[in-house]
């Protein structure tokens, strides 16, 4: 099979397009003929070297996390899923930059009705990752969020949801981003790069932090006393959330089989769309690598594989940060 693989730590200049042995489903594994890919921010931290305390990787090693396709082979003891079943899905340890993967069927879930695979893998992660958060927080319909980089992946999946729950809601995002995050239903949205949030939002439930750094320093002080900040970036201050009186946390989203059905009933309701940025074969991952550190790419980098490297191909979109 086609894969893209690094032998060493490093940057895009190690990820090489090669020919790889095509694995094979063990107990409880499944194997899935991948159409569409993603990229996600741990992708190139983990090649990079940066996290190898908490992710050591063993070389050769098969970046990507996401993915979506069509169930090739199943092993002993699965019974849920059978060869031909359109599924999708998110690999803790790597592998999804690939023609093909071997994953547990825990992690996985059919694929939502009425997405491509192209929009279904740019969701398996962002999506879940988005209703932890929200869940974590346990905010109640009629109470106030604010969701820090509402324009982003995670961001534009936790406004939808949160609106639906009937929840009111703040966004900070890019100018570009304003008028697309109204449209998933947030109450108000602040351009960050226009005026501080803290000017125009006070006194909030809870804060949604996907951007970290000073921004989530910041947030403390728009938190009611008693209130929740959940972060994705970076854990948070337990000094400032004392001093505050604020529960903070940081959130590992947990992958599973029962998360992703939720995601793919929501994306078939309609209530969660995908925001898709560029569409890249899968021989370009360095390439789209390399671009998202030079070029703004609004929206979820996909990779698409087989069957979809010519079925969808998309442009630039605008949208968050």
């Amino acid at each position: 099979m086609k894969a893209i693989q690094i032998k060493q730590y490093g940057g895009e200049e190690q990820l090489e397009f090669v020919d790889a042995p095509k694995p094979r489903a063990g107990k409880g594994e499944i194997v899935v003929r991948i159409e569409a890919t993603s990229l996600n921010p741990i992708d190139p931290k983990r090649a990079s070297g940066n996290v190898r305390q908490r992710f050591p990787l063993q070389f050769p090693f098969i970046p990507g996390g996401d993915f979506s396709g069509v169930v090739d082979s199943v092993g002993e003891g699965v019974e849920e899923f059978k060869p031909g079943d359109e599924v999708f899905g998110y690999s803790v340890t790597g592998g999804a930059y690939a023609e093909f993967i071997a994953i547990g069927a825990d992690k996985v879930a059919l694929k939502p009705k009425s997405l491509s695979h192209i929009e279904a893998a740019s969701l398996a992660l962002v999506a879940q990752t988005a209703l932890q958060m929200l869940d974590r927080a346990s905010v109640q319909g009629g109470q106030t969020i604010l969701i820090q980089g509402a324009g982003g992946s995670v961001g534009s999946a936790a406004v939808q949801v949160a609106h639906r729950r009937g929840i009111r809601v703040f966004g900070t995002a890019s100018a570009t981003s304003l008028d697309r995050v109204k449209g998933y239903g947030a109450d108000r949205v602040i351009d960050y790069q226009a005026a501080p949030f803290e000017s125009s939002v006070k006194d909030v439930d809870a804060v949604l932090d996907t951007v970290g750094g000073e921004v989530q320093q910041r947030s403390y002080s728009v938190i009611k006393p008693g209130g929740v900040l959940v972060a994705i970036t970076q854990p948070p201050s337990e000094e400032q959330s004392a001093k505050y009186k604020v529960k903070a946390s940081m959130l590992v989203t947990e992958i599973s089989t029962a998360s992703l059905q939720t995601v793919a009933r929501l994306a078939d309701a309609d209530e969660i769309k995908p925001f898709i940025g560029k569409v890249y074969p899968l021989s370009d991952v360095a390439k789209a690598w390399a671009d998202a550190h030079t070029t703004r790419i609004d929206g979820k980098i996909v990779f698409a594989v087989g069957a979809a490297a010519s079925a969808d191909r998309r442009p630039a979109a605008s949208g968050g940060r």
